[in-house]
């Protein structure tokens, strides 16, 4: 569980927007979480990758289907 504050205009914002769609405040709420996250998860795999280079394919072996796992 958790609890967090947010200002009126956000509150106010996110009521409008479940009255209109029908939907609760918590499902957008959690969305918004679910969206930040995987944004935040793929931001910080890329910068991961970029200071620790791995093995890289060129576009032609990844026309050919090479075994990508290794």
């Amino acid at each position: 569980m958790l609890a967090i504050r947010i200002s009126h205009d956000i509150e106010n914002r996110l009521q409008h927007l479940a009255q209109k769609t029908g939907r609760t405040k918590t499902y957008y709420a959690r969305e918004a979480l679910l969206r930040f996250l995987e944004d935040m998860e793929d931001e910080y795999l890329a910068l991961s990758r970029l200071e620790t280079p791995t093995k890289r394919w060129t576009f032609d072996e990844l026309e050919q289907g090479v075994d990508l796992e290794h």
